[in-house]
Parts: structure tokens; sequence; C-alpha cells
């Protein structure tokens, strides 16, 4: 199959199962970010496993991972009191005491790279629940926010693609990624600031001026999650992350953007807008 037949075919359908999941009802989107998570601490581990000679916990670092979104989940449904999230303290601890019996090399690289993968990956898709549930007098199910997110992400990762590959010059970040360009950055926030006014037409749940601050703060963080994970794959000399996204890398490659503008789109959210 032609290469960009391939790469475009795989997006049409990540978008479908993406938008489709945040629409159709809250366990379909549950579970399919819940499912995201376990792919991409997979990848996570495995590469550190491979390229490192450290053996993370994977298992019971995926387990936690997901338990933790679960947690947040429930909480933002109101389902779960906030005082149960104390039990993480005890749960990390127990990281340690497993390490302790499991006699493998590197023993606190083990642990560190264990809890670096929770901290990277389940803890940032760990505020979307929020997200989908913004206002706290109703607890009401409302997919706008997440889905304009997403929207936002997708159109600073276009409109920085198409802006650098026409007029770039100045490297943006040569040392980590040399293709990037300011130009490209530039124009990826223009782009992202003037589609949040569309957006803001069709989700009333945040204000024309919210959504452009929600605009400005992913296309700074969004560019910034791609270089951290950019840095991540030259630290273990890897192009991509994965191959299970034809055409597109790995669950990492197409959610790095995320990863990194999520707890400050969160934390906007959470501090201006309620």
């Amino acid at each position: 199959m032609n290469k960009i037949l391939k790469r475009s075919l795989t997006g049409a359908i990540f978008v479908l199962v993406l938008v489709g999941s945040i629409l159709f009802h809250p366990i379909s989107f549950g579970l399919l970010f819940a499912f995201i998570i376990v792919l991409g601490m997979n990848e996570f581990y495995s590469l550190i496993k491979t390229k490192k000679s450290i053996h993370p916990q994977k298992y019971l670092g995926i387990l936690f991972g997901v338990l933790l979104f679960s947690a947040t989940f429930l909480h933002a449904r109101n389902y779960l009191n906030s005082s149960l999230f104390i039990l993480i303290i005890p749960a990390l601890a127990g990281l340690f005491l497993v390490e302790l019996y499991r006699n493998k090399p590197n023993p606190f690289e083990n642990i560190a790279f264990t809890i670096l993968g929770i901290i990277y990956i389940a803890v940032p898709f760990s505020f979307l629940p929020y997200l989908l549930y913004h206002d706290t007098l109703t607890f009401a199910f409302k997919p706008e926010i997440v889905l304009g997110y997403f929207v936002l992400i997708w159109t600073n990762d276009t409109g920085a693609y198409l802006t650098g590959i026409t007029i770039g010059k100045h490297p943006l970040f040569k040392r980590i990624s040399p293709k990037k360009s300011w130009e490209g950055f530039i124009g990826g926030m223009l782009f992202t600031v003037a589609i949040s006014l569309l957006v803001s037409k069709f989700s009333h749940e945040l204000n024309p001026y919210h959504w452009m601050a929600v605009a400005a703060i992913i296309a700074v963080f969004g560019v910034l999650g791609d270089l951290v994970e950019s840095m991540l794959k030259r630290s273990l000399d890897v192009k991509d992350s994965g191959n299970i996204l034809p055409g597109h890398g790995g669950i990492l490659d197409r959610f790095d953007s995320i990863l990194i503008s999520s707890p400050f789109v969160f934390t906007f959210i959470q501090l201006f807008t309620s």
C-alpha cells in the first residue's frame, strides 16, 4: 500500500475512533483512554528495557496507571471520594518492596523508570475526565471541552507542519528536533487560535477568550510535549516509539502533545473558568 495512503487511512480511522469514543458515552471514553494508557506505558517500558538494560516493573506500573485513570474518572463523575487518593502513597511505597524481592540489576533505576512511566503517561491522561465533567454542580457528561481540546491539538500539529515546510527557516530547537522551525511554531499558534474561535461557536462550556487561551497553551506546551518525546527517543536512539499505527509510529508519537499540555490546560480551566 502506498505510504501516504496508509498514513491517511490510519489517521482517518484513528480520528473516527477517538471522536466516536469521546462523543458516544462516558464508558466508551473511559475504556478507550484506559486502553491508550496501557499501550503507551507498554511502549515506554519496553523501550527503556531494550535500550537501557533497565527492568522497570512493567505490569505493576501499567496496573497502577490504569487504576489511577479509573480513580480520576470515577472521582470526576462524583462516584469516588477524594480521600481514597491517599492510597496512592502506600501503593508507590509498594513498588520499592516489590523491587526488593525481584533480584534485578539496577534496582533503583528500575523503580525510578517505573514511576516515571506513571507520571509521564498515566497522570496527563488522568486530567481528561475532569474536562469531561467540567460542571461540578451537575456532574453532567459534556464532551465538548475534551473534543475541542483534541481538535486544537490536531490543528496546531497540522498548522505547524504546513507552515514549517512552506516557509520554515529558523530552527526552533535544533539539538532535539532539527526540522522544527520558529515559523512553524508561530504558524501553528495562529492556526490554533483562529480555529479556537470556531470551536467556541459550537462549545459554550468555555467562552471565546477562554478557548483562545486554551489554544495558546496548546500551541506552546503541545510543541514542548513533542520535543520532550523527541528527547526521549534521541536518548534511546530510536526513530519511533513503536509501530502500532502504520505510517504514524507508536502511541507516544501520536499523543506526545497531550502528555505535556494536558496538565496546563487542566490547571487553566480549573483556576480561571470555574
